[in-house]
């Protein structure tokens, strides 16, 4: 069974347990059983459930352009590394063993899943409405804002760069095939399991902020409590499974925080605590958000086109991934329709060294993932090697419908320090730009938002922590 839904079952099974857990003595805020249809619709939460059904087929859209557009987007992570080199094989290899390693294997899942769907439904059963509205938004916003970023500035995982650095998360029997098919393994800039958790904090605390309520007397202060110290263990947790660089956790904070200001002044016009909606939109104030907002967006799109620009302009400097001498590591290649094919082009970029891959279905490679390694002994058995000579190019075409599929590929130096740089360029012969900015136009907007919003906020002389609509600020 797949590890998603054995984790969805666990939170199934808990989630009463834990609304059960942190409402001990307070009792009287639960909500009725006999009640609880009720209040699901006169609170409307059905709409949150059907954005949670919105934001997965965004995210599947989403992660169906990833490798498409790659062939233009191309590699940052060459940047990251020279920012920050191999602090994070620091961190693993000093706090590394196998205990520590299956339990946040698991907390790096569980708990995820578990802040974004239980927060959710402990806030509704303790009748906390604009709560359970503000974190149902905010992994919603947050990922929607994070697409850009995403699909414009790849950055490899740190396991797939650094030598020596084990996935200690992704190559592991049971997580293998789940990740592989869940989670490209260059969107590692910004961090989401940073950015949500902080997102739920920061609105927790504008949230109390804002009522004249001291975090520590707020009835919640419990379940915030948990929410900050998961979300310090995800820093942590991040670093050491071979996943995220360093600097994913302040731009996973950026975002975060910017998608928790846009629900906090978005969310009491959603639901009319100031009257209708629209109430107060004039003609004047239209014109002037899409002039500003209009502008900050397009600045944000000049950005990313240019970095595009740049990423094309640069295609024979560019460097995919690197291999310590006794590495491997992979690539992955999304199912293809019929009549579709894909064409891995690997540059051996290395002037002395011979680099191995073979191209394998996810499925049978799951015996060949241990404790974060790849065992290439099992990978080569009754397996059709290929070899790239230094400086050599090598193309493989893949037509399985239907299918995942790794290039798995191996440095066979026996030296950590004798790296190969592998340049790996999938065309699958459709070009999907238009699409990938269209669906990064509502987080350039969103953005522009927030910023035009404290900016009037701070020339009104008004504090940024304001939710109330612009047009009460006078008969305020």
């Amino acid at each position: 069974m797949s590890p998603y839904w054995v984790m969805m079952g666990l939170i199934l099974i808990l989630t009463p347990i834990i609304c059960w857990l942190f409402t001990l003595g307070r009792e009287h805020t639960r909500t009725p059983l006999g009640k609880a249809f009720e209040v699901i619709h006169e609170k409307r939460y059905y709409l949150h459930a059907l954005g949670y059904l919105f934001i997965i087929k965004w995210k599947s859209t989403t992660d169906e352009l990833n490798e498409p557009i790659k062939q233009r987007t191309g590699n940052w992570t060459d940047w990251i590394y020279s920012l920050e080199g191999e602090t994070t094989l620091w961190v693993q290899q000093t706090f590394e063993n196998a205990w520590l390693t299956e339990f946040l294997n698991f907390h790096y899942l569980f708990i995820y899943l578990f802040l974004i769907y239980i927060t959710t439904v402990y806030f509704a059963y303790v009748g906390e409405r604009d709560m359970t509205d503000k974190v149902t938004l905010n992994y919603l916003l947050i990922y929607a804002i994070a697409v850009p970023y995403y699909l414009f500035f790849n950055v490899e995982v740190t396991s797939s760069w650094i030598p020596g650095m084990k996935a200690l998360l992704y190559h592991d029997g049971w997580y293998t095939v789940f990740y592989a098919t869940h989670d490209p393994l260059d969107n590692a800039v910004p961090s989401l399991h940073v950015a949500i958790p902080f997102g739920i904090i920061l609105l927790n605390w504008l949230h109390c902020k804002e009522k004249g309520i001291k975090m520590r007397e707020w009835t919640h202060w419990p379940y915030h409590l948990f929410i900050v110290a998961n979300t310090i263990l995800f820093v942590f947790t991040i670093a050491y499974l071979g996943i995220h660089w360093l600097v994913d956790i302040p731009l996973g904070m950026i975002v975060g925080g910017i998608g928790a200001l846009f629900i906090h002044h978005l969310q009491p016009r959603m639901r009319n605590d100031h009257g209708k909606m629209f109430e107060g939109v004039t003609k004047k104030k239209v014109i002037n958000h899409t002039f500003w907002e209009g502008a900050a967006t397009l600045v944000i799109l000049f950005l990313v086109l240019s970095a595009v620009s740049y990423q094309e302009n640069n295609v024979d400097e560019r460097v995919s991934m690197r291999l310590g001498g006794g590495d491997s590591t992979y690539e992955i290649l999304t199912p293809l329709s019929f009549g579709e094919d894909v064409t891995t082009t690997i540059t051996n970029l290395d002037d002395s060294l011979t680099l191995q891959f073979t191209i394998i279905w996810v499925e049978d490679s799951v015996t060949a993932m241990d404790q974060g390694v790849i065992d290439w002994s099992i990978i080569e058995t009754n397996r059709t090697i290929y070899e790239v000579e230094p400086g050599g190019e090598t193309s493989i075409t893949v037509t399985d419908e239907k299918k995942w599929h790794l290039v798995i590929l191996h440095n066979a130096a026996t030296d950590t320090d004798e790296v190969i740089e592998v340049r790996i360029i999938n065309d699958y012969g459709d070009d999907q730009m238009a699409k990938a900015i269209a669906l990064s136009l509502p987080s350039m907007w969103m953005t522009g938002f927030v910023l035009h919003r404290l900016k009037r906020l701070k020339v009104a002389g008004r504090s940024f922590i304001d939710s109330t609509p612009s047009h009460l600020w006078e008969e305020e």
